[in-house]
């Protein structure tokens, strides 16, 4: 039994072709009544197509008894062949095989935008140790090495851009055909392709930590075959080809016409029906992966299609999750606010604390001038920082720290902080020489899409929700900004939890889309979740359905049409082969087909239904002046 499903295994696409063009000239030369063989031409259809069907009927009945359409299928060649229709036979096997093959150049072009990933990755990387260079194993890469990238060059693990400035062509991870321009600083991920210019970088994330293998990871754990809905079409088969075989057994004792019983077996075949729902799974996931998302459960796009509530996570989610420098505001007529700016990043130079790192990383973005190393430098925790830079003495923290220094900020400049405090920023106060000098506003930046994405969530019929741990004035004035009417501020992991089991007892069904670790349980509870794969943790894309490769929220609503447009076809496929099915039943009774007609109507049927799935993957919705691609 082994060494049969070894064999079956061998039938790849390429055997497929040759198969199917051999024994479409047989089954002309039988139609000519042309044969150098003392056998029907086509018998060599029914060998070469045939007993596939059939082997592989036999293994699933003997493995696990699994009854699906290649047992109906096969009863149906044996009993045409027993009659002596050797044509209708090959003709059976012959276009069945076509359906097969259809179904696999579906399947694999859909998975093939994926799949390309794992070609992809980078085989060697170019360390700089000192003045020496030398080519390694890419997977002998080291988080801290600095590596060197060529023009035309894949990258080779995820880093930061120290030297040289390029453009990085990222379609493997994000889709977009423009290349994007990098510089010092800049983030580059592994598997994306240097265009342009040399560059220096140091490596952030390597090995199975990097960009590309975890897209990979992703990639491998896509199956269709879990999909709740397929099952049910197994089940209707399983039943089917019982009733098959009692319609054919009845029409051949009252009509006493075998030919009417082996025509019925022919048409009766659930071929379309088993074919309806994975070959829409598949090219659906295929569509989305074109779109940035891996989908890692086969029925996750079935679940979403149900979804009543969109729950997000703000930071990192709506939001870039990095703080950045919002405004300045000097409160000396003499002191400017560019050299409050730099007194402010001078002075948080060496400073280990997120907010200090995000005034220096924006000022350098801003002003890609170097800063002298303080004098001196002291790390005041939970208060700020004190530097002695170019004679002054800076300060910078919170208004106890200036308080403590002799610095107390006047009432007038606490009400003027506050209206940026009220909106959800961070304020960190400076003082020059014992004096009050202005403050820095830094906050949490909102991605450019988040306000149309969500638009496009409405509309859809779906209410958007903000769970988040932040503060209620950062997640009211991020949810003011983008139109979230329900707000839900200063969540704990359990209370996320809390919420989406409320809503689905409800008769809700949620999605949630996070990033973080925090969001991991939520993502597991949720009906469906997503998870931002670019910035998310293992840990929470490891929870989720689907993953967001590069972050770009703004291809949400479309993933959302696209479940419901899958479903829609997926009821399409199976209502067109029930009542093919019905129909040829009925004109097969009363003997108006026989079993090559039969077959033709029958599996054209298969190829309509494969065809009609196929247009989910290049599907969008147009806009309401164009209206939407129709399938079958």
């Amino acid at each position: 039994m082994k060494k049969i499903e070894q064999l079956l295994e061998l039938g790849g696409t390429k055997r497929d072709v040759i198969f199917l063009v051999i024994s479409g000239f047989a089954l002309l030369s039988s139609i000519a009544g042309f044969s150098p063989f003392p056998f029907d031409m086509a018998w060599i259809a029914i060998v070469l197509c045939g007993i596939p069907i059939i082997l592989e009927a036999v293994v699933g009945l003997i493995t696990a008894f699994d009854i699906k359409a290649d047992v109906l299928v096969s009863i149906a060649l044996i009993a045409s062949v027993i009659i002596g229709e050797d044509f209708a036979a090959g003709e059976v096997a012959f276009i069945m095989q076509i359906g097969s093959l259809l179904e696999d150049l579906t399947v694999a072009r859909a998975r093939a935008g994926i799949e390309r990933l794992v070609h992809l990755t980078p085989r060697t990387a170019r360390r700089i140790t000192g003045a020496k260079e030398e080519i390694i194993p890419a997977g002998e890469v080291l988080v801290g090495d600095t590596l060197r990238v060529l023009p035309g060059e894949s990258i080779p693990v995820d880093g930061v851009i120290l030297s040289g400035t390029t453009s990085v062509d990222q379609a493997v991870m994000t889709g977009e055909s423009m290349p994007v321009d990098k510089g010092p600083g800049d983030d580059v991920s592994s598997g994306t392709v240097n265009q342009f210019g040399a560059f220096e970088m140091k490596a952030v994330k390597v090995g199975e930590d990097s960009s590309i293998q975890r897209m990979i990871r992703l990639v491998q754990s896509a199956d269709a075959g879990k999909a709740r809905i397929v099952g049910i079409a197994d089940r209707w088969a399983t039943w089917i080809v019982v009733t098959a075989l009692s319609a054919a057994a009845l029409t051949w004792l009252i009509s006493g016409e075998i030919i009417r019983a082996v025509t019925i077996l022919v048409v009766f075949c659930p071929c379309a029906l088993v074919l309806a729902t994975p070959t829409a799974i598949m090219a659906a996931i295929g569509n989305a992966a074109k779109h940035g998302f891996l989908v890692r459960e086969g029925d996750a796009l079935e679940r979403l299609a149900t979804v009543t509530h969109i729950a997000f996570d703000k930071t990192g989610t709506l939001t870039f999750g990095t703080p950045q420098v919002t405004a300045v505001v000097s409160l000396l007529p003499e002191l400017t606010e560019d050299l409050l700016y730099q007194y402010a990043a001078a002075a948080e130079l060496n400073s280990e604390h997120p907010l200090g790192k995000a005034i220096v990383r924006c000022r350098k973005k801003q002003n890609s001038a170097s800063f002298p190393q303080p004098d001196e430098f002291h790390m005041l925790p939970g208060r700020g920082v004190r530097a002695i830079t170019g004679g002054k003495e800076i300060l910078a923290g919170s208004p106890e720290l200036l308080a403590e220094h002799e610095a107390p900020i006047p009432e007038p400049f606490l009400r003027h902080a506050d209206s940026y405090i009220e909106s959800g920023c961070t304020v960190t106060w400076l003082a020059l020489d014992r004096k009050p000098a202005g403050f820095i506003v830094l906050s949490d930046t909102l991605r450019p899409d988040a306000e149309n994405m969500i638009k496009g969530i409405r509309q859809t019929g779906i209410s958007p929700v903000l769970l988040t741990g932040d503060h209620k004035n950062a997640a009211g004035f991020i949810a003011g900004q983008i139109g979230i009417t329900e707000v839900h501020a200063g969540c704990l992991p359990e209370d996320k939890l809390r919420w989406i089991d409320i809503c689905q007892k409800k008769g809700g069904q949620v999605c949630m889309i996070g990033d973080g670790i925090n969001d991991a349980p939520a993502l597991k509870k949720s009906f469906v979740g997503i998870a931002m794969g670019k910035v998310g943790s293992d840990i929470a894309v490891d929870a989720a359905d689907i993953a967001l490769v590069d972050d770009e929220i703004r291809e949400l609503p479309h993933l959302l049409r696209l479940s419901k447009r899958m479903m829609t076809t997926i009821r399409l496929n199976l209502t067109f082969s029930m009542t093919l099915n019905f129909i040829a039943i009925i004109l097969a009774v009363t003997g108006i087909l026989d079993p090559v007609v039969g077959a033709l109507v029958h599996n054209a049927g298969s190829v309509l239904v494969i065809l009609n799935s196929a247009f989910l993957l290049r599907w969008k919705k147009r806009t309401a002046a164009h209206g939407s691609r129709a399938g079958l």
